[in-house]
C-alpha cells in the first residue's frame, strides 16, 4: 500500500516541486509528477532554469520512448504504464486512479482556499482507502 504525505502551504507550488524533484533526483529516486498541462509546462521550464549544475533530467509525455526510459523524472498529465512507480507527486484536484501502484504519493497543496478544499477531499479519499496520510506544514518548516 502506498505511503501518502501532504505538503501544505506551498507559496509557489512549481518552485517547491522543482526543489523537491531535485532532492529526489540527487537521492536516486524515480518520480512521476501528475499535473494539468499548464502546470507541466511551468515545471518543465522551472527544471530547465534551475541554477547551473542543478539540472534535473526529466521528460514529458510526448517525448520518445528512449528518453522516457532513461529519465528519472516524468512530467505527465495522465498516468500510463511507462511511468516510474517509486514516487508520485500529485498536483491534480483528484486522487489519481492507480495511485496504489506507487510506493509513495506526495500531494502538494498551495495557499488558496480552492486548493485546500480539494486537498481535504483527497485526504478523506485516502482515509476511506485505509491510508492515514502524513501532514507536512511547509510554513511551520520554514520552506
Amino acid at each position: 500500500m502506498a505511503e501518502v504525505a501532504f505538503h501544505f502551504n506551498a507559496p509557489d507550488k512549481a518552485a517547491y516541486v522543482c526543489r523537491l524533484l531535485r532532492k529526489a533526483y540527487l537521492k536516486g529516486a524515480r518520480v512521476t509528477v501528475l499535473a494539468p498541462g499548464d502546470q507541466i509546462d511551468a515545471l518543465d521550464r522551472g527544471l530547465w532554469l534551475l541554477a547551473q549544475g542543478e539540472f534535473v533530467p526529466h521528460c514529458v509525455q510526448a517525448d520518445p520512448e528512449p528518453t522516457r526510459r532513461h529519465s528519472p523524472v516524468h512530467l505527465l498529465d495522465r498516468l500510463d504504464e511507462r511511468a516510474p512507480t517509486q514516487v508520485l507527486v500529485n498536483l491534480g484536484e483528484a486522487v489519481p486512479d492507480g495511485y496504489a501502484r506507487f510506493e509513495r504519493v506526495i500531494e502538494v497543496v498551495g495557499l488558496n482556499d480552492e486548493d485546500r478544499a480539494s486537498a481535504r477531499q483527497r485526504w478523506r479519499r485516502y482515509q476511506a482507502d485505509g491510508i492515514e496520510p502524513q501532514r507536512h506544514d511547509l510554513k511551520a518548516a520554514g520552506e
